[in-house]
């Protein structure tokens, strides 16, 4: 941990009309990895789209790693059932919050439009809000028949 930058905390808001995967609904929960790092939400049980407003913290050592996010259903007596997956890329996120300085509350500071290289559903903005850089994102989940997780992405600088 030598190397360490700082601090990503992904704050994963909701799943929105997730895929059925038991009789007539799910019990979604979400897994973040970044390179040998994994961390996830707690379990909600039978919704689609599922409220977790959970907050999930990798600390990070190479910006250039992808955030890889997998929704799963929960089930007791077999495997949990696979309910798609997104990756993304935090070096965008990362190089505005090594370049700011002070700027007026709520001034947004780099559009990221959804392109092939990720799994945005609309447009991403990172914008200055109350003293911190933050990203909120719209993922649509692949190799699934349908659903999007929505996230949030804070930076914390560690003390010197």
């Amino acid at each position: 941990m030598d190397n360490l930058l700082g601090l990503l905390r992904i704050r994963i808001k909701r799943g929105i009309d997730l895929a059925i995967r038991d009789f007539k609904s799910s019990d979604p929960y979400v897994v973040v990895t970044m390179g040998d790092q994994t961390l996830k939400t707690r379990i909600i049980d039978k919704e689609l789209n599922p409220v977790w407003e959970e907050d999930l913290t990798l600390p990070v050592e190479n910006p250039e790693l992808p955030i890889k996010l997998m929704v799963f259903d929960h089930d007791i007596f077999t495997k949990d059932d696979e309910m798609g997956d997104a990756q993304f890329s935090i070096k965008p996120f990362y190089n505005v919050v090594k370049s700011i300085d002070t700027v007026p509350n709520g001034t947004v500071l780099k559009t990221i439009k959804p392109d092939r290289n990720n799994c945005l559903s609309e447009e991403s903005c990172v914008t200055f809000k109350d003293g911190k850089v933050v990203q909120g994102m719209t993922l649509r989940l692949q190799n699934v028949e349908c659903g999007e997780v929505e996230l949030e992405l804070h930076w914390i600088d560690l003390p010197k």
